[in-house]
């Protein structure tokens, strides 16, 4: 596929993305019916449309209209592409511009376009980010690190650094974390690298694995993931530490990858359904990386912004706080209560910490921390909740 070829499919896909339909089943779709497109050119038409999506408010702003034709024209606009060249109507081209594209856009008709966000948001970010508002938002147009975590049980950094190597995918040591390493050059390919596959790497946010090292596990404790998903946090402690692994999620399908990655990493976790918690209890340590927002991780998944509402956002803290307090029902009395979100909202992050500890004097905050938006990770927030006296 030439480039503006590429462009076309990806106003096809935009499209199809902005009647509400998930990105990448539109991609799918797209990628089944376009049989003879190449892995470069799905990779390629996969990144307009993602940087679309970041992007969606200010090139619609700059395109003229908020349609996939708009959005495309729009990033050509910011990328200071020839115009007449990608939209040529040649080949599989885009067609022309019409006249009314070819004007130059009306910077003042979208005041608040550079923010990438939907107006009811701003407000919230300012509120939750202060002077960092504006300067995350744009960062969040911006594609993703690929981070990688070492497994410290089964090698060192320079060892996974130089495995990678032999398989052309550059990786270098990051700060963020101890065991953090960030892809510079071919990150598609980590999964179907040795290294991988014989666990020495996790694909892990930077952020995350900063979240988990704040966590003292006792030796020989028991630790019980509450809402563990795919597990991925856990295996961060497992490789740290030497205690007895739960995993729990109310929705039991998410824990599918648990037992083929805890067997790559060299750990045992046991899995227990709801029904079986009170039977188990009570625990050292439980944490819970709650359902929110995800608004810390919008550079990987830029539609939920857009999707994300006022009301969506309130029954999430609503969910949060019910997973709190049944997590704390858990802890052993001398237990700490983690409480995580990839949520850069203080919704989310403090003010929920502070209804919860209203709501259960017996219950004080240890400590804190934030992580914004990084060249290293996405927001994460997590707490530390210990009883009185503890």
């Amino acid at each position: 596929m030439t480039p503006a070829a590429r462009v076309q499919a990806a106003i096809e896909v935009l499209d199809d993305v902005l009647t509400g339909t998930p990105a990448e089943k539109c991609l799918t779709n797209w990628a089944r019916r376009s049989r003879f497109a190449g892995s470069k050119d799905r990779r390629a038409v996969r990144d307009h449309v993602y940087e679309a999506l970041r992007s969606r408010r200010s090139f619609a702003a700059l395109g003229g209209a908020l349609t996939g034709r708009g959005l495309m024209i729009g990033a050509c606009r910011a990328a200071g592409a020839d115009l007449s060249a990608v939209f040529s109507g040649q080949g599989h081209a885009p067609e022309p511009l019409s006249v009314a594209e070819r004007q130059s856009p009306d910077t003042n008709a979208d005041p608040q376009a550079a923010w990438d966000l939907p107006d009811w948001m701003i407000p919230l970010f300012q509120a939750s980010l202060d002077e960092d508002a504006m300067s995350t938002a744009q960062t969040l147009t911006e594609r993703a690190p690929i981070m990688l975590r070492v497994n410290s049980r089964k090698a060192t950094l320079d060892q996974c650094i130089t495995r990678l190597s032999e398989d052309q995918i550059e990786a270098d040591r990051c700060d963020i974390s101890p065991n953090a390493l960030r892809v510079a050059h071919g990150g598609p390919r980590v999964q179907n690298t040795s290294v991988y596959g014989d666990g020495w790497i996790e694909l892990q946010d930077g952020s995350s694995q900063a979240a988990m090292q704040t966590v003292a596990v006792p030796a020989g404790g028991r630790v019980l993931d509450y809402c563990v998903g795919g597990g991925g946090k856990t295996l961060a402690l497992a490789a740290e530490h030497e205690a007895k692994w739960f995993a729990h999620d109310a929705l039991p399908q998410r824990m599918t990858d648990i037992p083929e990655r805890a067997n790559r990493a060299g750990i045992k976790i046991t899995q227990l359904d709801t029904a079986d918690l009170a039977s188990q209890d009570p625990f050292d340590v439980v944490l819970c990386d709650v359902p929110c927002s995800g608004s810390g991780t919008w550079r990987r998944t830029p539609q939920a912004k857009w999707l994300l509402a006022p009301e969506a956002l309130e029954e999430l803290r609503s969910v949060q706080a019910q997973i709190l307090a049944q997590a704390a029902r858990l802890v052993s009395p001398q237990g700490t209560l983690i409480y995580a979100t990839c949520s850069l909202f203080g919704q989310e992050n403090e003010l929920q910490i502070d209804q919860f500890l209203s709501q259960n004097p017996e219950w004080v905050c240890a400590k804190s921390r934030k992580w914004n938006v990084s060249p290293a990770g996405d927001g994460f927030f997590v707490a530390h909740l210990t009883r009185v006296g503890i």
